[in-house]
């Protein structure tokens, strides 16, 4: 009963921002092309999915994110395990690792557009450049976690290094690497989005960029609006697979503290 007087008051909540929202457009007379109302908005969106605008667009937009997010996640946990269990991998390449994330990517799409061209390829690449960096951060601080007891323990034991990995350090970094899943996939999606701005033929990102040139600012919020439904669906799945994989991080975080 809780859980939906929750979701109640969250939606009552929402509900009332977007009331203030209207409420001060309409006292303060704010002009359309500046701030529009949630009513404008609304009606912006309801002729766009009426007509069929946003699903190709945001089909295209949601391949990008996806595929950034896979390949730039793989990327994140393979090169966060060699620099966690290889000093000598960390010594040599972590530095250059580091350099090249710090280089901005809005620098570096138009680059990006030009080796590969207007296609999906630059998308996911540059959705891939953006969100790997998180997870590789991560999946080393995850790694480097297990607790230096066990290990000795199973090392006196005579387990193999791909055993400590398997069954101590792996299980125990899932918490972190996951925390890590979930800012790289919202990552991923502004990398698209960022890549789409720079030369695309479809996407979001163009769609939006073709109603700011028709000073069309309601159709760009409502733009604005499914992105984030879209970050908001797409962070929801990963949390649910979180909660399935790592259940008993949860199950340790719902538990109650007692005191002596």
């Amino acid at each position: 009963m809780k859980r939906y007087w929750n979701a109640g008051l969250r939606l009552a909540l929402m509900a009332a921002m977007l009331l203030v929202w209207e409420a001060l457009v309409r006292v303060l007379e704010v002009p359309g092309y500046l701030v529009p109302a949630p009513s404008a908005i609304g009606i912006a969106l309801y002729r766009g999915i009426a007509g069929g605008l946003y699903v190709e667009h945001v089909w295209i937009t949601v391949s990008e994110t996806l595929l950034g997010f896979i390949f730039g996640g793989l990327a994140g946990f393979v090169l966060g395990t060699f620099v966690a269990l290889s000093r000598r991998f960390e010594y040599f390449l972590y530095p250059v690792i580091v350099m090249f994330q710090a280089m901005p990517k809005v620098a570096l799409a138009p680059l990006i557009i030009v080796w590969f061209g207007l296609d999906l390829t630059s998308k996911v690449i540059n959705a891939g450049l953006v969100c790997f960096f998180p997870l590789m951060v991560n999946t080393i601080a995850g790694l480097r976690s297990a607790d230096a007891d066990r290990v000795s323990l199973m090392r006196s034991l005579d387990a193999s290094q791909s055993q400590i990995f398997w069954m101590l350090r792996l299980p125990g970094a899932l918490p972190s690497i996951f925390a890590g899943l979930e800012i790289a996939m919202i990552f991923a999606l502004i990398g698209a989005i960022v890549a789409e701005f720079v030369g695309a033929q479809s996407g979001l990102g163009v769609l939006i960029q073709s109603m700011n040139f028709s000073l069309d600012v309601a159709g760009q919020f409502s733009v604005l609006f499914i992105l984030s439904l879209i970050g908001l669906a797409l962070n929801s799945i990963v949390v649910l697979v979180r909660r399935r994989v790592v259940h008993w991080d949860d199950a340790a975080r719902a538990r109650p503290i007692t005191r002596p």
